[in-house]
């Protein structure tokens, strides 16, 4: 049975990615007795428009395009390291970029598929990955801390082009 590609891949309502985001964001935050600033949701909102990364300063830019004033650097990486250490976001290391957790309730390695042609990423399951790196780190006796894996090609719809 083939498998359907990722919600990133489809054609769909970005606006309930950013609902489903901001309500989990929400739920999160009152669990954990931290806030969730109008700037930190703005900022996750702003990361959760399309599925493509966005960088630090390409987020400063949109917030500045909304608002009459600019947002120092340091506001918005305060804001970004809040998201990240929430488990709300995550860093795609090759592109000094950001994009969304589809699941931040759950504790999990950041597996992630780019395409680069249209620029989307999408999380990539960890079913096999995460198994096979730990056995991999295992046998070389390396005691893993934190894994990243991003793997770049071409989305479903690229390929069709």
């Amino acid at each position: 049975m083939p498998q359907q590609p990722p919600l990133a891949c489809q054609s769909h309502d970005h606006q309930s990615c950013i609902d489903a985001a901001i309500l989990a964001a929400g739920r999160i935050c009152r669990e954990r007795s931290v806030r969730l600033t109008p700037l930190r949701q703005q900022v996750l909102t702003l990361i959760w428009q399309s599925h493509k990364p966005l960088g630090a300063y390409a987020i400063m830019d949109m917030l500045a395009a909304a608002t009459t004033r600019r947002i120092a650097p340091p506001t918005v990486y305060r804001a970004l390291e809040f998201l990240l250490e929430h488990k709300l976001i995550h860093r795609i290391n090759s592109l000094n970029a950001y994009i969304g957790c589809p699941e931040p309730e759950n504790q999990h390695h950041s597996y992630f598929l780019i395409c680069s042609d249209c620029g989307i990423a999408t999380e990539c399951p960890a079913k096999y990955l995460a198994p096979a790196i730990a056995k991999t780190a295992a046998s070389a006796g390396f005691d893993i801390d934190d894994q990243s894996v991003e793997i770049i090609g071409r989305c479903p719809s690229c390929r069709k082009r």
